[in-house]
Order: structure tokens, then sequence, then C-alpha cells
């Protein structure tokens, strides 16, 4: 028999409802701008009174704005609701050589966007990243900037809030929040890149009604950013998803991580690339030096056979982890991210023979290619400085039908 104990059941406060209410009426505005005051009640279930206390709120908030007025066969014409895109989001991705910067509204469409050079001490790029941010910042006055999203490739600790595992970028355990928060006046939020494209997937993406989804991002390293009922999967201390750290072959390759035949040592870029240099040397062929996985990919489409045996046994790995993903968490879908959804043709046949002899499930799984995966990235970083705003689900918090 299950034992509760009735002094640890929260009780939701007439604060905890209006905070409910207030994310409920932000996410359907978010999702259905412009919209009326009229619909928000309608869509929502709330009393028009509160929909129009709450908007007025949000309005003097700078979070809405009123648009255009709507048109109706009779009666008053309502005036529409949308989200204020004057407000602002910096996003920050960071990878091993490089770190991407943008600037996006709350709607995830970029005004601004570089590249920088990521430095391989941690310090040093913290430093540059706030070099860059500062003229970003003088602007602020012209539109509110709401923080900042950064994504990395590792796990942050959630007690900490410090980057705790990152081999691929080849840092110690590191402090990023507190010094580009001293540095800016800015809430910074840190997440894995995989879990922050899964939130841009969430978020800003294209597949509707699935509430169960993987990402897969392929990049240095393989990161999966796991969501479950529409909700991001991360585990107590952050470390839920790192399946491109689990072994597929014990006797494969040293994996930065230090352990053997993980599957990113096997199916990530630096795999494929080390499959065209070590065939390039048995044929006693010269290789290009420095070459870059964007290069691979475009002596494979040039007829370039090494490199396209590179890339297929690059796909024959990557599909061995989905055949796992697909066995361990049965999702509705799996978005792949990286360089690589270039040559989907490619690729796909490959992973999707090994996705239809995982016969567990009797659901088929739908895999999709993202064709922007910088900008899956950033978007990201969009949803989770939004998050605090937006995200409805309240861990042990009543329902929400019980809030109202």
């Amino acid at each position: 028999m299950l034992r509760l104990d009735l002094a640890d059941i929260p009780v939701a406060s007439s604060e905890t409802a209006r905070h409910i209410n207030r994310r409920i009426v932000l996410n359907l505005i978010r999702d259905k701008q412009p919209i009326s005051r009229a619909d928000l009640a309608r869509f929502s279930g709330l009393q028009r009174s509160t929909v129009s206390v709450i908007t007025e709120e949000l309005i003097n908030d700078r979070w809405v704005v009123e648009g255009t007025i709507g048109r109706l066969p009779r009666g008053r014409r309502p005036t529409l609701l949308l989200l204020n895109q004057r407000r602002r989001i910096i996003c920050v991705d960071i990878r091993p050589l490089r770190t991407a910067i943008g600037v996006s509204d709350v709607n995830g469409v970029f005004s601004f966007q570089e590249v920088i050079p990521t430095a391989p001490d941690p310090q040093r790029a913290i430093r540059h990243i706030i070099q860059r941010l500062r003229p970003l910042l003088k602007t602020r006055s012209e539109s509110p900037l709401e923080g900042i999203g950064i994504s990395l490739p590792g796990r942050i600790d959630f007690a900490s809030q410090q980057l705790v595992f990152a081999p691929n970028l080849k840092w110690p355990v590191t402090d990023l929040k507190t010094p580009i928060e001293r540095e800016t006046g800015l809430e910074v939020a840190l997440e894995n890149a995989a879990n922050a494209c899964a939130l841009a997937e969430v978020w800003f993406g294209r597949l509707g009604a699935v509430r169960n989804l993987v990402t897969i991002t392929v990049s240095e390293g393989i990161g999966t950013g796991i969501v479950v009922d529409g909700q991001l999967l991360r585990g107590p201390t952050g470390m839920a998803g790192e399946f491109g750290h689990f072994p597929l072959d014990p006797n494969g390759p040293v994996c930065s991580c230090g352990n053997r035949g993980c599957w990113e040592v096997l199916a990530s870029d630096r795999a494929a690339l080390r499959y065209y240099s070590e065939s390039a040397a048995r044929s006693n062929r010269s290789r290009q030096s420095n070459l870059a996985f964007e290069g691979l990919l475009s002596l494979a489409d040039q007829g370039d056979v090494l490199a396209g045996k590179a890339l297929d046994k690059m796909a024959f790995q990557l599909a061995r982890g989905v055949r796992m993903i697909i066995a361990g968490l049965a999702p509705e879908a799996i978005l792949f991210i990286g360089e690589f959804t270039a040559a989907w043709q490619r690729f796909e046949p490959r992973i999707k023979k090994e996705a239809q002899q995982q016969t567990i499930s009797a659901v088929p799984v739908t895999l999709i290619p993202a064709r922007d995966g910088q900008m899956a990235r950033l978007r990201g970083n969009v949803a989770l400085v939004l998050h605090k705003h937006f995200g409805v689900s309240l861990p042990d918090l009543p329902s929400l039908k019980e809030a109202r």
C-alpha cells in the first residue's frame, strides 16, 4: 500500500492559483497570437474578469502589447493581444571550437548573430564572451533584455549551477553563471545543448501534439534531450539523457570521458573524420590537414569514395544508438540536429532500417532531421530563459483545474 505523509502535501494558496493562471494566459497568447481577451477566456476556462486583470498586468510588465483591432460579424470589435517582440533574450551556444552569440525576441526571431572562437581555457572563454556581450547591453534601454541563456556540450549541476561534466570541452568544474551575471546584471540560465534543443522543439517546433520526444545532437560529441509528456527530463542531478557516453563497444577507441567505445566516439563528427583519416592512411593516400566535418560532407558529395565510406560507417554507428534509444524510451519522434543532416539522404535509410528492426513497440517512431542545427541550439536558449515565465507545469502542485 502507498503511504502518504499528509504533512508533506503542499496546499495551493491563492498566490499559487494566480501564478498558474498568469502562465496559462501567457502561453495562450504565445501559442495563438494575436488573440482577443474573449478568446483567452474561452480557451482557458477562466472568468473574463480574471483574464482582464491578468492581461493588464502583463501589459504593464511589458510582456504583452495590444495590436490590431479584430473583426466580428456584430458587436464591439476586440483589441487583439500579442507578445511584446521588443523584449529580447541574449543566447550563447558554446562548442569546443566555436561559440555562437545571438539576440532574439520572445518568438525566437533573431536580430543579431555572430560566431567567435572558443578559448580552450574556461576563464579566458568567459572573458571573451563578456567582451562580446558588452555592446549588446548598451541597447538595453531601447528594448528590455530578459536574460541570458547559455547552452553547453556538458551537464549542469542543479544545486551549484556549475558545469560539472564536459569531456569534449575538456573544462574542469566551472562557474559561468556568477561572473557573467556580475558583469552584465542579467540573470543567466545554463543548460546542456541537447536539452536546449529539446526545449526549442517543444516551444518553436513543428511536431504539434507530440509529447514524448528525443532530440539527438551530433557534433564533436553526441547529446540527447528527452521530453516526457511534454516536460524536459533532467533527473535529480541534471545528468539524465547522457546516452552519448553509453559504451557500445568495450574494445572500441578511448572516449574523451575515459571509457572505451562510447556511442559518441563511434558516431560523432569526430568519429567520421577519424574513419576517413584511418582509411586514407591505409591506402597511402594524402589527406587534407585540419579537415572539418563540413569538408568531409563536401568530399562525399564530390564522389570521394573514402569520404563516403566514412560517413556510411558513422551512419551505421549512429543507427545502433538510435535503436538503443527506441528500445529504452519508446519516443513518438526523434529529432536529429547537426551538420550531418545536410546529408540526410545518406543517413536516413540506415537509421530507419535499425529503427524498424526494433520491434518491441508496435508504434513506429517518426525520424525528423533539423535543417538548422545552430538555430535550434540558440532557440533553445530563448525557451530556457522564458521558461520561468511560461512553464505551466509546476512540481508538487495541484492540477490546473483545481488551481482555478
